[in-house]
């Protein structure tokens, strides 16, 4: 079942650095070029988002019918066994929610590069003008 959750690792981490690689500052032709690289990456890259979607309802689901280790007859290693479970939980919340938010955040950046880039070709005409 960790399968999954190394994928969304991976994802994670390329998306950390693609956002990161956006924000730095670069020549502007390179910058142009590698922003429509990353478009172009972007909408085959949006199953990340149903993808973390449906990984946080399997989360919730296996927390509601999770067996609850709250009686005196639990032993030791069944309640550490549960909080580590609780604890896996929470950290793949926040992955979820960082591969959502990452994405989206790459998504702003490219959108609003191209904008800039409108923009300023808008402005060229009527310089030209």
């Amino acid at each position: 079942m960790a399968l999954q959750w190394m994928i969304l690792t991976y994802v994670v981490a390329a998306e950390a650095a693609v956002a990161i690689l956006l924000t730095l500052p670069y020549p502007k032709l390179l910058k142009n070029r590698f922003v429509s690289l990353v478009s172009l990456i972007l909408q085959p890259a949006l199953f990340i988002v149903p993808f973390a979607g449906f990984q946080l309802l399997d989360i919730y689901w296996k927390n509601e019918h999770r067996l609850m280790c709250t009686s005196e007859i639990c032993t030791a290693a069944e309640r550490d066994r549960y909080e580590k479970s609780i604890y896996k939980a929470q950290r793949n919340v926040i992955l979820c929610a960082t591969a959502c938010l990452l994405y989206w955040c790459i998504h702003r950046v490219c959108k609003y590069h191209k904008e800039i880039e409108r923009l300023e070709q808008v402005e060229k005409r009527y310089k030209d003008q």
